[in-house]
């Protein structure tokens, strides 16, 4: 049986990211899909890493999150949140994120889930990383809104182009060894519109969530995104001549 995890990084249930992470649901359980929750918010998880979260950090010294994490293999001794959340990403097949943009990122609280949830020792280790990677075969998607318009949000865009906002976070899973597929993104989303923009908006949003069985049921064919295989670099760590660049972050001078 195939295990999708919803994670949701947005501070209220009722709204369209909620309504879409529900929808993202439905469609995972009646394709006979286990379905795991991570409501980020809901849960109040708390996305700053800090002392107070491990018992055996001596409190005279500077706090360091690495050792206190530790390198756990198996994830014992780690806080309980986060042992919660490291037992479902391990169990999933399939990961979706569902999360609005704000500030040209994802709400501070996933990115705090990914500094805490994310161990050293229970998640990857320096010899099981990008391409030998423990979630080798898992797929991850991102599911995402923004205020913005389509084409104020794409290549050339006022408000920067979308793929490249997303691409340290993908690239924070594709650490871990996911494939990350092509993001899924509604645009325009936003508590201003009024009289027929309004309209026009809910009916964009009722679409979208209508059209999301199909996004499931498509999971496994939506096309990935590209990254240099481990073997594209030399024994530095930079981009080998003959490699070809598949984003700006990762490119040759000239």
């Amino acid at each position: 049986m195939t295990t999708t995890l919803i994670v949701l990084a947005h501070p209220e249930r009722r709204s369209f990211n909620g309504a879409w992470a529900e929808a993202s649901a439905e469609a995972s359980r009646r394709l006979g899909h286990k379905v795991l929750w991570s409501d980020l918010c809901g849960q109040r998880f708390d996305a700053v890493e800090r002392a107070e979260h491990y018992a055996q950090v001596q409190k005279d010294q500077p706090f360091d999150p690495l050792k206190a994490q530790g390198g756990r293999p198996d994830g014992n001794g780690l806080p309980r949140d986060v042992a919660g959340e490291i037992a479902k990403l391990q169990a999933a097949d399939r990961v979706i994120f569902h999360f609005p943009l704000w500030w040209f990122a994802p709400p501070a609280v996933l990115k705090g889930w990914f500094d805490r949830v994310l161990v050293h020792g229970a998640l990857h280790s320096v010899d099981e990383r990008f391409d030998r990677g423990r979630f080798l075969g898992r797929k991850a998607m991102f599911c995402v809104t923004t205020g913005a318009t389509e084409v104020e949000c794409g290549p050339g865009g006022k408000e920067g182009d979308l793929s490249l906002l997303l691409w340290p976070v993908a690239y924070t899973l594709r650490y871990l060894g996911f494939t990350v597929l092509d993001p899924v993104s509604v645009h325009g989303v936003h508590g201003y519109h009024e009289g027929a923009a309004q309209r026009a908006l809910q009916a964009r949003l009722t679409a979208a969530l209508a059209a999301q069985e199909g996004v499931i049921a498509g999971f496994d064919a939506r096309p990935a995104l590209r990254f240099n295989a481990d073997a594209e670099f030399d024994a530095q760590g930079q981009l080998r001549p003959d490699a070809a660049s598949h984003s700006p972050f990762i490119r040759r001078e000239g």
